[in-house]
């Protein structure tokens, strides 16, 4: 004879096999009934039991949504988490920092998982100043449908403004999403783009950043999957002195190719997959970098800092 406690536990352990469930992905009743068959609850009516449980997660503060013919999605979870006063801190200080970089609804989250209070919150301070909340409703419906594209991993067209606040429709392949100076990029490969320096096709010149707060529109995904498995690179060598000439590569991408007797400076080479991104770092170092290899990304450097002392001497002759 099946006791109480033995029926109430089996209903607990039911209900925490549908949560389980849902908390990995979106679930239609049918591939429920399925998955719990699976792991031994076959007894009885799995269609009203899958229903009456649903109904008593609601009740108990579990937010899940459905429709018909729509699978059970679980929106948000009651289920408390214990956590160290050290992992509160940690989440803490991710949730500030989300926060300052414009992701407030996500910051939420991670303030209602952890249930902080006033006590939990770093002395941290952050100036990142992004360009948009990324939590805005319409922000984020692009956020979605960007991550969405990127599972399917098949091309699509995004719709964008530039900074002048022109608009235009790029096709782009292999993509994934990059966090850059506080600001949010889609980071694609724009299988049309035209290369001025490489030849060889796919190159580093195809490699584009496209600001997630500027993409007007995400086109549906194709049926041409992913041409390319990873992103393009360029070896570029630079040399850094001066104060800098102690410095030791925190990327993963750059290495010390340099002899380590040497005090005077520093050789390192870096594999990049956006040239870009690399100039302004060069740039941002300022007399204490030079360029050594290819020749042709020296030259941007040169021609970048040629042009702000054309600036300044612009200003020195007007005054």
């Amino acid at each position: 004879m099946v006791s109480k406690n033995d029926i109430n536990s089996n209903q607990l352990g039911f209900a925490l096999e549908i949560l389980k469930l849902l908390a990995q992905k979106p679930h239609k009743k049918a591939e429920l009934i399925i998955a719990l068959g699976d792991r031994g609850f076959a007894a009885g009516d799995l269609s009203q039991k899958i229903a009456r449980t649903i109904t008593k997660l609601r009740d108990s503060g579990f937010d899940i949504k459905s429709a018909p013919n729509r699978p059970y999605e679980l929106i948000e979870s009651k289920f408390p988490v214990i956590l160290s006063t050290e992992q509160q801190q940690a989440l803490a200080m991710a949730a500030e920092l989300l926060s300052d970089m414009g992701f407030t609804a996500q910051a939420g989250h991670i303030w209602r998982i952890g249930n902080f209070n006033k006590t939990n919150i770093p002395n941290l301070a952050a100036d990142f100043h992004p360009p948009a909340n990324y939590s805005e409703e319409n922000l984020d419906a692009v956020l979605q449908e960007l991550q969405q594209r990127l599972q399917q991993k098949r091309r699509f067209v995004i719709w964008y403004c530039n900074s002048k606040g022109e608009e235009r429709h790029w096709d782009v392949d292999k993509s994934e999403l990059r966090l850059h100076d506080g600001s949010l990029y889609l980071f694609a490969l724009v299988p049309d783009w035209f290369s001025r320096h490489i030849p060889t096709r796919p190159n580093v010149e195809q490699n584009s950043a496209f600001r997630v707060d500027r993409i007007i529109r995400v086109g549906a995904a194709s049926q041409t999957p992913w041409i390319y498995s990873k992103f393009p690179t360029i070896d570029i060598t630079y040399r850094l002195t001066g104060a800098l000439a102690t410095y030791k590569p925190r990327r993963p991408h750059e290495k010390i190719i340099s002899s380590p007797e040497n005090t005077e400076y520093v050789d390192i080479l870096a594999q990049e997959d956006f040239i870009f991104w690399f100039n302004q770092r060069m740039l941002h170092y300022g007399a204490s970098a030079t360029v050594l290899n290819p020749p042709w990304i020296a030259q941007q450097i040169q021609d970048a800092h040629q042009k702000a002392l054309d600036n300044y001497f612009g200003q020195l002759n007007l005054g």
